[in-house]
């Protein structure tokens, strides 16, 4: 067996066991079913499908859009590597960290990253679109949500206005913030009276796999570096105008993400001062400037935030995404390398980027998910 045929062997493998970890998830999340109990059976690990079918699907042909796009470039290019995470291991998680394929040769056209870059989200979301019409327009009757909260049904239909501020402890507790596809959706596809509510969309398996495909995309498109947005931009305005907005954007949601972190009125500030510090530091080392800069304006930033949480401590950021800028600053980082063959963009793929763009916008949401694990008594 020679190299290739172990490396697809291994593709093969990593796909079976993600399709499993996010089967396993998409029971846990929709039905309350893990695979830790010991009545566990073979029905809940196939209503975990609902989840992981059109969540995969999305996946796969966003990274086959890569895929079949550097082999009609003929840039040598490997099949996607899945990437699962058991929920067993990692509690809450949705079973899997998404996928990844390899170029296997440097790509010297700006017009080949380009292409390769944006058709990735842009057959991803063609999909998702599909994914989330779809349930849009099959939502069950709104007491469906009854079977997995009896409890709820002592208040009717009514029953969001008294039960989401009084729960139980030990309750898990899961609210996505909406985009603009979701809002549309809502508005002029669903049912009105069928539309669920924010702190139940778990248990909608479809919907709930459509959104998480949305934030990926977001994710994807944020035009910093080699991520599929970082290509587009570069393609669309070339290097240096791409690194005044990747530098911008990358700023704008690491202070967006820290606000409201520490706080003057922590007890622990004493210690989150150095940690918060460090962190932006080793953050915005991905900005590529010395050590001294990178400093200052790790200084600059957290002295911002602090006086913002001072004078104004009402208001509240998203630090779930600290760690994605943590990835990008230490791994990705901000900058996109110079092409070596700078050809100009015909109108079409000015377009179709323009577009990208577009779908960058409209899938962000800015606290896309709040999970909330309520410790204290109702």
């Amino acid at each position: 067996m020679n190299s290739d045929q172990k490396r697809v062997l291994l593709q093969l493998a990593l796909f079976i066991i993600t399709f499993v970890t996010t089967t396993l998830a998409g029971a846990e999340w929709a039905y309350g079913r893990s695979v830790s109990m010991p009545d566990y059976g073979w029905k809940d690990f196939v209503s975990g499908l609902e989840f992981s079918i059109p969540f995969l699907l999305i996946l796969t042909v966003h990274e086959f859009g890569h895929y079949f796009m550097a082999r009609y470039h003929k840039v040598k290019v490997t099949l996607p590597y899945y990437i699962p995470i058991p929920p067993v291991i990692l509690p809450y998680s949705i079973g899997t960290l998404g996928a990844i394929i390899r170029i296997r040769e440097k790509i010297y056209s700006k017009k080949q990253n380009f292409d390769i870059g944006l058709a990735g989200p842009l057959a991803g979301f063609i999909v998702a679109l599909i994914v989330l019409f779809y349930g849009f327009t099959h939502l069950p009757e709104p007491e469906y949500i009854f079977q997995f909260h009896p409890e709820y049904e002592a208040y009717g239909l009514d029953y969001a206005n008294h039960v989401y501020e009084n729960q139980e402890a030990n309750t898990l507790d899961l609210t996505i913030g909406k985009n603009l596809i979701f809002l549309f959706f809502e508005k002029y596809v669903a049912d009105p009276a069928r539309v669920p509510n924010p702190h139940e969309i778990m248990h909608y398996p479809v919907l709930f796999a459509g959104f998480l495909s949305l934030v990926f995309t977001f994710i994807n498109l944020f035009p910093v570096g080699q991520l599929d947005g970082g290509h587009v931009v570069y393609g669309l305005f070339g290097y240096r105008i791409h690194r005044i907005i990747a530098t911008i954007f990358f700023i704008g949601l690491l202070l967006y993400a820290g606000l409201g972190v520490v706080t003057p009125d922590d007890e622990s500030l004493i210690w989150w001062i150095p940690v918060s510090i460090v962190f932006l530091y080793t953050a915005l080392s991905g900005l590529g400037l010395s050590q001294r800069d990178t400093f200052m304006y790790a200084l600059v930033i957290f002295a911002v935030l602090f006086a913002l949480s001072w004078q104004f401590p009402w208001l509240k950021g998203y630090s779930g995404w600290l760690a994605f800028v943590l990835i990008i600053g230490r791994f990705v980082g901000v900058r996109h390398p110079p092409s070596e063959i700078e050809e100009p963009l015909d109108s079409k793929r000015i377009i179709l980027g323009w577009l990208t763009l577009v779908i960058f916008i409209i899938c962000f949401a800015p606290s896309p998910l709040t999970v909330t694990l309520i410790t204290g008594e109702p």
